[in-house]
C-alpha cells in the first residue's frame, strides 16, 4: 500500500506534534496493520514528562505508544496465518530467537529486543504499522480492536499471577489501582482465586476496582493497609500479594501482610530505583519475592479470557481521545490521575 500516514510524535518534554511518513511496506514475514487504537501506558507518560527512563533517552522526534488494536491491510508473501480484513493485537517486542533466553522460552529478557516505544526505537501512535506477523494475534469476533489494544497490559497482569502460582483457595492483594493494579486484580480473579482485595489511596480508582470484581477494596489513607489485610485473613495473613505501586511503603506492608512461605511479585517501578526492606521478617517468614519484566506467551490466554467474558477490559477505559488531540490525551493523563484510570488514543476516526 503506497501513501502517506500521519504520525504523533513527542517533539520534547511535554511537546507534541505531527509529521507525515510513508506508509510502511511489509517484509515477507509481516502484516501491515492499520490500527484503531493504542493505549497510553505509564512509560509513555513517563517519557513524556521527563524525557527518559533510566537508560533510555528519548531524541526527538519520537513516537511514543506500545499498545495497539487495529485491522490487517496487507500481508507479506510468507504469511499464512492472517489475511485481510482480521483485526488483531499486537505483541510489541520483536526479539532476536537466537539468544539463551529465547531458545529457553524467556524471550521477554532477550538482551536484544526490539520494542515499540522504547529509545531508539519508535513507536505506534500513527496510522499504519508493518510488524512481524508471528506477533499480531488475531482477535475473535467478541473482541473489539479496543479491547485489542489493550492485551498488552492485561497481558503484564498475567504475567504477574502466573509468576506468583496464583490459583483457587488463594486470598491475594493487589497493591495500587491504577490499570496495571486493575488487570492484575482480573487475572487473578480469572485465574481462580478466590478472594482479590485492592489497596489504594485514590477512592475512585477504588470504585473502579470494585466495578471490575474486587473482593474487597482498602482505602489506605483510611485504613492501615497492613491491620485491614490482617482482619480479612483471621490474622494468617495473604497468599499472595501483586505489588503495583513501585513504592517503599507499599512494598514493605506487602511483607508484613503476606503469609509465612507466600509469594510476593513486584511489577511496579521505584521512582528511585531504591527501598530499604524490612529483611529480617522477609527473612523469617520465608517469603519470596518474584518480579516482573513485561511477559512472555501471553497474550493468547488473555484474549482467550476476554473472549471467554472473564475480563472487562473496557472498563478500565476512562478515556478516549482522538489522534488529533494525543496532546490533551497526554497532559490530561498526567494531570488528572485522580479521575484518569486508563486513556487510550483512537487513531482511526472509523474505530467502533
Amino acid at each position: 500500500m503506497e501513501g502517506k500516514m500521519k504520525v504523533a510524535v513527542m517533539l520534547g518534554i511535554g511537546k507534541m506534534g505531527f509529521e507525515e511518513r510513508d506508509i510502511p511496506t511489509p517484509a515477507a514475514d509481516e502484516a501491515l496493520v492499520k490500527l484503531d487504537y493504542v493505549g497510553i501506558c505509564g512509560s509513555d507518560l513517563h517519557y513524556y514528562e521527563t524525557g527518559a527512563i533510566g537508560d533510555y533517552v528519548v531524541k526527538p522526534p519520537f513516537v511514543l505508544g506500545h499498545e495497539p488494536g487495529g485491522v490487517v491491510v496487507e500481508v507479506g508473501k510468507d504469511v499464512k496465518h492472517l489475511k485481510v480484513g482480521d483485526r488483531v493485537a499486537l505483541e510489541p517486542g520483536k526479539t532476536c530467537g537466537q539468544c539463551e533466553f529465547c531458545k529457553t522460552g524467556r524471550y521477554n529478557l532477550c538482551p536484544d529486543v526490539v520494542f515499540f516505544a522504547t529509545p531508539p526505537v519508535d513507536g505506534v501512535f500513527q496510522e499504519y504499522v508493518a510488524h512481524e506477523a508471528s506477533l499480531c494475534f488475531k482477535l475473535p469476533d467478541n473482541v473489539s480492536t479496543l479491547e485489542g489494544a489493550l492485551i498488552e497490559p492485561l497481558a503484564v497482569g498475567f504475567h504477574a499471577a502466573v509468576q506468583g502460582e496464583a490459583h483457587a483457595g488463594q486470598t491475594a492483594v493487589v497493591m495500587g489501582a491504577g490499570c496495571i493494579g486493575l488487570v492484575s486484580m482480573m487475572a487473578l480473579k480469572a485465574m481462580g482465586v478466590s478472594r482479590v482485595y485492592v489497596v489504594d489511596v485514590m477512592q475512585k480508582r477504588l470504585d473502579k476496582a470494585m466495578e471490575l470484581g474486587a473482593d474487597g477494596v482498602i482505602n489506605g489513607k483510611d485504613k492501615d493497609a497492613v491491620e485491614e489485610v490482617m482482619r480479612l485473613t483471621d490474622g494468617k495473613g495473604c497468599d499472595l500479594v501483586i505489588e503495583t505501586a513501585g513504592t517503599q511503603i507499599t512494598t514493605v506492608q506487602s511483607i508484613h501482610m503476606a503469609k509465612k512461605g507466600s509469594n510476593i511479585v513486584l511489577v511496579g517501578y521505584s521512582a528511585s530505583g531504591e527501598m530499604t526492606l524490612p529483611m529480617s521478617l522477609f527473612l523469617d517468614k520465608e517469603l519470596t519475592f518474584k518480579s516482573v519484566f513485561r511477559y512472555r506467551h501471553i497474550y493468547p490466554m488473555a484474549i482467550d479470557a476476554v473472549a471467554a467474558g472473564k475480563v472487562n477490559l473496557k472498563g478500565i477505559v476512562t478515556d478516549i481521545f482522538d489522534l488529533d488531540d494525543v496532546q490533551e490525551g497526554m497532559d490530561r493523563s498526567i494531570h488528572n490521575k485522580a479521575d484518569i484510570v486508563k486513556g487510550v488514543i483512537r487513531i482511526s476516526k472509523d474505530a467502533k
